[in-house]
């Protein structure tokens, strides 16, 4: 059987130009078989939300990231259970948030929806323990116009926006349980100043869109404790291109630089020096 494998394979190759060969392999090959520069890679070990990667995965098998996973699919955050997925970028969150709870600081989140990310680092990190705030900030409605680019105007009209109806009610009723989180509701930049706090530990920017994001790094940047973290979730998505622009602007003038990731997310350290 493998003979007549290899056969039908060199055959092809011999028949077929490069392109349609690929394109035949798109068609018939299975989503755990993935073309990559270096030639086509069996045993892929993650295939979603954008990334593909045959690199070792195996956070996907631990139980306290499961659990914590579930517990951000449970606000409904990415859609109904098991339409879609972002288990890579929730775990570069929770495991960015776990470093930062060691450093002196709250944790602020800007651009919650229904909290998936929030909860998945609370659950994550045993955050009850922390003895830290965890402020929220959202419209909890979707989208602010008068703070839009042209650019993303056409976005939202395009659909963006449709993906974020009202859910103040259901984050209340969720995280209201939690007596270290303070919801936050309102537009950025308008809300940063109800974040009492000295120092923050974790700054996560999930917008969606680049003035309020420049405005919250902008706002909270003194106050972000050396060492801690800048988590930017849109950073390096297709149509998000002036937020990184933006971001990058805001991270040269501090003599940073954002590090990008395969997720489509950034990540800044606060230097030291």
């Amino acid at each position: 059987m493998n003979t007549l494998k290899n056969i039908i394979k060199t055959s092809l190759k011999a028949a077929l130009p490069k392109p349609a060969l690929a394109k035949l392999k798109e068609w018939v090959i299975p989503d755990r078989y993935i073309h990559f520069s270096g030639g086509w890679a069996s045993d892929v070990k993650f295939n979603e939300d954008g990334m593909a990667t045959a690199h070792n995965a195996d956070f996907l098998k631990s139980k306290t990231f499961i659990a914590a996973y579930e517990a951000g699919c449970a606000t409904e955050s990415w859609g109904p259970r098991g339409q879609s997925h972002i288990r890579w970028r929730v775990f570069n969150a929770c495991t960015l948030a776990k470093y930062a709870l060691r450093i002196p600081g709250e944790f602020v989140e800007c651009g919650t929806n229904r909290g998936g990310t929030a909860a998945a680092i609370i659950s994550y990190t045993h955050f009850e323990a922390a003895g830290k705030k965890f402020f929220l900030l959202d419209t909890f409605s979707g989208f602010d116009a008068s703070t839009l680019t042209e650019k993303e105007k056409q976005l939202v009209a395009a659909g963006m926006g449709s993906r974020y109806p009202d859910c103040y009610a259901q984050v209340k009723a969720h995280f209201g349980r939690y007596l270290f989180v303070q919801i936050i509701k309102g537009s950025v930049p308008s809300t940063l100043d109800e974040v009492h706090a000295e120092k923050i530990a974790f700054l996560h920017l999930d917008m969606n869109c680049s003035a309020p994001e420049r405005a919250a790094i902008e706002y909270f940047w003194d106050r972000i404790t050396p060492g801690g973290v800048v988590l930017l979730d849109d950073y390096g998505w297709d149509d998000h291109e002036e937020q990184k622009e933006t971001l990058d602007e805001f991270a040269a003038s501090k003599g940073v630089e954002v590090v990008g990731m395969a997720t489509g997310q950034g990540t800044i350290l606060k230097p030291y020096w």
